[in-house]
């Protein structure tokens, strides 16, 4: 009798949300590759240029403290769309496709597609660029043609200089975001009989930095400013630490990320370190202009009032600091990126969020704002509350991981670093937010470790 009615309850219901899906909230997801937190608003640096997304962020919530869950491109981007933390689902590198880890777990588009959304992506939203990453996940994905890029490398850098940067004498039509992007804006101009959630995936600010020359000039070389760094920063690292800011390879396989031997090396060695800068901020800039199109897309459409829009970064990235270049570390620079929620009457406006966030909490997240019944079994925990309230207290740590046993957990002050060797390492962030100082091997902070510790999984 009790299952019956539980049938027809849903019977009942289920049809009428489907009768009244255009009343439902959409969702627009835009994915920005390797972004930092080199945003005008959020100051990562002062010579940023991204007014597109600074005026997005002024709609809604920024997240100052938003870390990943994998400082990597596919355990990042596996672990939000499932809901499932790496040292749960095993999926720790790049080269790991996650349905052979995971082979029942539901992602986030596929929860949108049950219950009546048409979902429909282009770009890098899974790992790999212009591939879907998961046909179960998509009613349609897009795939945009590939241009050859004409970029002219200095006739006085030598072939062996790791430098994959610099302008292009390209137009942007012709650049592979831009085409992503010109798809999604079709996709805001038609009328929609089902709510939609539409993914549109930026390739950018990932290496290579070309983009065309205009995003350059506006970042001259000669002012410039580069990261504050320190000249011995590594001497108080654990030996894996030092190894991270060495020679970095890929903690799933053998293969080395740094193909040139140490990058920091390379970069002063052929005096490259400004030209490196100038062109992730030059490529940030492209991207930042190419949101900006895709939000007054939205804007300009009917689609305006009733949209949710979410951006985010899949990680940080490093400049520089600790003598450390890329991604595949444990630290700040390495775990911290962007992360904007603008939601129609759910969200505060124009507000920066102090406590710490991770990308796993946007699964539950984006579910809530669109009135969906819950998922059971994610392991991120929904930061509505703090869309409504940013000041709001939240204590709950985040958790980051690089490879099978190495973690980081991130409080509002402390950062705790342990490797599965056994090394630690713990930074203050209220006295020392460049994580200059380690301060792991004091006596005075073990009973706080030993609490740190305990949120590490076993």
């Amino acid at each position: 009798m009790l299952l019956s009615l539980r049938i027809f309850i849903f019977a009942f219901f289920g049809s009428a949300l489907l009768v009244s899906a255009d009343t439902r909230l959409n969702v627009l997801f835009i994915a920005v590759d390797d972004l930092n937190d080199w945003v005008g608003h959020l100051g990562g640096h002062p010579q940023s240029k991204t007014p597109n997304i600074d005026r997005l962020a002024r709609t809604g919530v920024t997240f100052s403290k938003a870390y990943c869950s994998a400082p990597l491109c596919n355990p990042s981007r596996v672990s939000l769309l499932t809901g499932i933390e790496p040292s749960k689902s095993g999926v720790y590198g790049n080269g790991e496709r996650f349905r052979q880890k995971l082979p029942k777990a539901v992602t986030l588009m596929q929860h949108f597609r049950t219950y009546g959304y048409a979902v429909k992506g282009g770009g890098k939203i899974f790992h790999g660029a212009n591939r879907p990453g998961d046909l179960a996940s998509w009613d349609f994905y897009f795939k945009a043609p590939r241009t050859k890029y004409e970029y002219k490398r200095p006739a006085n850098l030598p072939a062996s200089a790791w430098a994959p940067w610099g302008p292009l004498d390209n137009d942007d039509k012709e650049m592979f975001d831009s085409k992503v992007v010109n798809w999604a804006i079709s996709e805001l101009e038609k009328p929609h009989k089902k709510p939609f959630f539409l993914a549109c995936g930026f390739t950018k600010p990932h290496l290579p930095w070309h983009v065309p020359r205009k995003y350059f000039d506006m970042h001259p070389l000669d002012k410039i400013v580069l990261p504050e760094t320190l000249i011995n920063d590594r001497e108080d690292l654990p030996v894996f630490g030092k190894k991270l800011a060495r020679e970095v390879h890929d903690v799933s396989g053998p293969r080395n990320f740094a193909e040139h031997g140490e990058d920091h090396n390379m970069i002063l060695k052929y005096n490259q370190w400004y030209r490196a800068v100038q062109s992730y901020l030059a490529t940030i800039s492209f991207v930042d202009f190419h949101v900006g199109r895709l939000l007054k897309a939205l804007k300009e459409s009917e689609h305006a009032d009733n949209t949710i829009i979410v951006l985010w970064g899949d990680h940080g990235w490093h400049l520089g600091e600790k003598q450390h270049w890329r991604k595949h570390a444990l630290w700040e620079t390495t775990t911290r990126t962007t992360l904007i929620i603008s939601a129609p009457e759910q969200s505060a406006k124009n507000k920066l969020c102090q406590s710490p966030v991770s990308l796993i909490d946007l699964y539950p997240t984006i579910v809530q704002l669109c009135n969906l019944p819950v998922r059971n079994g994610l392991d991120g925990q929904s930061i509505v509350p703090l869309l409504q309230n940013p000041n709001r207290k939240w204590d709950r740590p985040v958790l980051t991981t690089f490879g099978k046993g190495n973690h980081a957990v991130r409080t509002k002050r402390w950062r705790y670093i342990r490797y599965h060797d056994g090394g630690e390492e713990l930074y203050d962030h209220d006295a020392d937010p460049k994580e200059w100082t380690n301060l792991a091997k004091l006596s005075r902070y073990s009973s706080l470790i030993e609490r740190l510790r305990k949120t590490i999984p076993k």
